[in-house]
């Protein structure tokens, strides 16, 4: 190929072998969601979708490929998304507004052909899954800066739906305007939280004096900003681009290793794979006496379960100071060593889920 053209030439070629491959690849699904519609088998499975990813990012590296592990991510859960609709076409509820970083964490998973419900609060999400308007949930449950979302492990707590799947994601803020000129900008609107992650940023660029105005979230701000063109936004760069908003920074958040962990919620239970990681809730029966706890935890310690996390909450159905203890670990529910110490403990636990373990991103 000695000219542009020639390698245009080259791309096209090859774009149709990959279409063609694609609907070779989207026939098979097809006949796939026929099984699965007989046998009542889950359409989304992470752990068959995360074994492709390492599978082709070993191959990818095995030939020098230039596709590392992240663009076949990237690519295949577009492709994944692609084939779950041929399957099922799904609705996935989620925390709004649209162009909110949840939004984001579900089209990450779910691609943009999927049919989206935005929700004003994490209990309705949770409603909805309940009353079956809608297959699949996302919610934030941990930021790595703010720690855990309580709203989310209280209504996990008491609801029949379960976690499915994790994911991590990095949470970046951009600053958005209309304005021509950065000095033009009188006002600027925001979450409370994306003023006090981004002073650093303020005070370089001479904002700290700028009218900052709290809204109910960065997706609003964008909203607003768009509508002004003496007006900025802090927000994420899906509602920047949503609304229409030109991104004139990035990355503006003054810890940059922000991440939020997300969960999948559903009806169903994951099939067992070597990947796994549960996460239960335990309210102990003899919780004041001295040593419940470490008597619990060291059941897990015997067994060589590895515990990932554990955070204790209000009980809120008990008279003064009632705990429980949220807990995630390495296993499935079904694995023998797991259910040898949960069998010792009956009445005291309850499952929130078995699903892949996530990859924290950078």
């Amino acid at each position: 190929m000695k000219t542009l053209d020639d390698c245009r030439v080259a791309i096209d070629a090859i774009d149709d072998e990959i279409l063609e491959l694609l609907n070779k690849r989207m026939n098979v699904v097809e006949r796939v969601g026929e099984i699965k519609n007989d046998s009542g088998g889950a359409i989304y499975r992470p752990e068959r979708e995360k074994a492709i990813i390492d599978r082709l990012s070993k191959k990818s590296l095995e030939v020098d490929g230039l596709l590392n592990s992240s663009a076949i991510e990237a690519i295949f859960l577009e492709v994944f998304a692609v084939s779950r609709n041929l399957e099922l076409p799904e609705r996935i509820a989620y925390l709004g507004p649209e162009g909110s970083f949840t939004h984001q964490a579900a089209e990450s998973r779910f691609g943009a052909m999927s049919d989206y419900l935005s929700l004003s609060s994490i209990h309705t999400v949770f409603k909805t899954l309940e009353s079956k308007r809608a297959k699949f949930g996302v919610v934030p449950i941990e930021n790595s800066r703010d720690g855990i979302v309580g709203e989310t492990l209280d209504l996990l707590a008491k609801s029949s739906v379960k976690i499915v799947a994790e994911l991590y994601m990095p949470i970046h803020m951009s600053f958005a305007t209309k304005a021509t000129k950065l000095e033009n900008i009188t006002k600027i609107y925001s979450k409370d939280k994306g003023f006090g992650q981004c002073r650093e940023f303020l005070s370089e660029h001479g904002f700290e004096n700028i009218e900052q105005i709290p809204v109910e979230s960065t997706a609003k701000a964008a909203i607003l900003a768009s509508e002004d063109e003496s007006a900025a936004a802090i927000c994420s760069h899906i509602a920047a681009k949503l609304y229409g908003v030109p991104t004139f920074f990035d990355d503006i958040e003054d810890d940059i290793g922000s991440q939020t962990r997300f969960v999948i919620l559903s009806d169903f239970k994951n099939a067992q794979s070597n990947l796994d990681k549960t996460s239960i809730l335990v309210r102990l029966q003899d919780a004041k006496k001295a040593g419940s706890l470490v008597q619990f935890l060291q059941d897990f310690d015997n067994e060589k379960i590895n515990l990932s996390k554990i955070e204790s909450r209000p009980s809120k159905d008990e008279d003064g100071f009632g705990y429980w203890f949220y807990i995630d670990f390495f296993g499935h529910i079904d694995d023998d060593s797991i259910q040898k110490v949960l069998s010792k403990h009956d009445g005291e636990v309850t499952w929130l889920g078995s699903y892949t373990s996530g990859s924290t991103s950078s």
